[in-house]
């Protein structure tokens, strides 16, 4: 027998149990009893215990009040146990106390209404939502209701064209050229609008530290006196709003002021400037196309000149308009004076047949025979001995250059002269110019700021920081 064995204690269940068996049942009580008492000498297998749902609250155990004519246990556990005839004293069994049972578990008690209290995690987030929300959004309530001056809109629409027309020739062989477009003018027009070159020339027209000076107590919509040109630059990016559609190349500017023809002017200018910048990028392209062409031109016709030059100084030298036409000529004298040579001989030889030769007609004729062919003579040397001692062959080689020279120079002047003009027409199907859709309007109420909206949105914003914030706040102390 362990010491665990002698030492367990026995159930409370069984102590009254036994104890209920030995109140009113007569003499047979005890034995009963003392069967249903743990002996000390006896093991006994643990009673069950009953689940946490079903076990009764714990009660504090009572020593019975022995029954009339039961025996009598006292507080040691002794009691008088009768046997037969004699009643001899036993000792009873040692009761041992039983184990306290664990008490239920409740569910906690609903808390009765209005008994909550706030948390300092609750009242940070309300000191700061009032702090981080409600101060910035009256304060700002307060700036857009109570200093923030109207402004009033003028609203233009424009974009850029081209004239792209195919040739007669282009059409009539199928090859018609499609325009393509203008959107990198568009491009360039839409920043020049919003650069610095632009500010300065509607500044030096409309004077725009004057029209955006302070009027009242307005510091964000207004310009300072002392603002400089990038100052000027910015306020103008805010003042003036472009909206560029790049699929259809249209720019819709609205230029805001404070009066609404302030802003009809200042529209205007911005429009009136568009068109000058345009007409520029146009010139400049036609330039640009027609350059080539005009370089071209311009070495065709002084070449031109100098071979004509040439000639002139070649006929002033040797007194000769057209060698090959006073060549013609002195072939004519020759083949004259050669005929009336030949003519000369027949009657010589006519007139011998006749007479003698002591005839004077016959030495008559052979004089003038004689002197025929001493200007034959006369005129053959020509050839070889031109004006100025320079052999008329040499002449007419240098004529036939410079007359090659001329000619060669006017077809280059011709060709370039058709290439120019083929240029230029070029450039001028090419024209660009701003069509203006909407023209500047002139307001009637003033549209800006827009107060709501931006009541609306600050707000909204300042309302999700907040909450961000105080997600961010709660779950760093919790983590901790």
């Amino acid at each position: 027998m362990t010491e665990g064995t002698l030492n367990r204690p026995a159930a409370a269940g069984d102590n009254r149990h036994a104890a209920g068996e030995g109140v009113g049942q007569g003499p047979a009580a005890p034995q009963r009893a003392a069967q249903n008492v743990v002996s000390l000498g006896a093991p006994k297998p643990p009673a069950p215990r009953p689940p946490e749902a079903t076990r009764p609250a714990q009660v504090q155990p009572q020593r019975p009040n022995p029954p009339r004519g039961g025996p009598a246990v006292g507080h040691r556990g002794k009691a008088l146990v009768a046997q037969g005839p004699h009643k001899l004293p036993q000792t009873a069994p040692q009761m041992l106390p039983a184990p306290r049972p664990a008490a239920p578990s409740l569910p906690p008690a609903a808390a009765a209404p209005g008994s909550a209290r706030l948390q300092p995690r609750h009242r940070g987030a309300l000191a700061a939502f009032a702090l981080l929300v409600l101060l910035p959004f009256a304060a700002l309530v307060w700036y857009l209701w109570a200093v923030a001056e109207d402004q009033y809109a003028s609203v233009t629409s424009f974009s850029v064209r081209r004239e792209d027309q195919a040739s007669p020739m282009e059409m009539l062989g199928g090859f018609a050229g499609l325009s393509t477009g203008s959107s990198s003018d568009t491009d360039i027009l839409y920043e020049f609008i919003r650069s610095q070159d632009m500010v300065a020339r509607i500044d030096a027209r409309l004077d725009l530290r004057a029209m955006y000076g302070r009027p009242g107590m307005d510091p964000i919509f207004t310009l300072p006196a002392e603002a400089t040109v990038e100052d000027l630059r910015d306020h103008w990016q805010r003042m003036v709003r472009i909206s560029y559609d790049q699929g259809d190349g249209i720019i819709e500017l609205t230029a805001l002021a404070f009066t609404p023809q302030g802003a009809q002017q200042l529209a205007s200018a911005i429009l009136e400037e568009s068109t000058a910048m345009i007409n520029d990028l146009s010139a400049t392209a036609r330039a640009d196309a027609t350059r080539h062409a005009q370089d071209e031109l311009d070495r065709a016709m002084a070449r031109l000149q100098a071979a004509r030059g040439a000639l002139t100084g070649f006929r002033s030298l040797h007194q000769i308009v057209d060698p090959e036409a006073d060549l013609q000529s002195q072939m004519g004298v020759i083949n004259t004076l050669n005929t009336q040579l030949a003519e000369a001989l027949i009657e010589l030889d006519m007139l011998l047949q006749a007479t003698s030769a002591a005839d004077p007609r016959v030495r008559l004729r052979r004089d003038k025979i004689a002197v025929i062919e001493a200007r034959i003579a006369a005129e053959r040397g020509k050839f070889g001995a031109g004006s100025g001692g320079e052999a008329y062959a040499t002449v007419v080689g240098e004529f036939e250059r410079l007359t090659v020279e001329r000619e060669f120079a006017e077809q280059s002047y011709l060709s370039a002269l058709a290439a120019h003009d083929m240029a230029r027409a070029e450039a001028q199907r090419q024209n660009r110019y701003l069509a203006a859709h909407v023209r500047p309007t002139l307001a009637q109420t003033a549209e800006y700021p827009q107060r709501l909206r931006i009541a609306a949105l600050a707000g909204l914003f300042l309302l999700l920081g907040w909450s961000v914030l105080t997600l961010i706040a709660w779950s760093i102390r919790d983590r901790r």
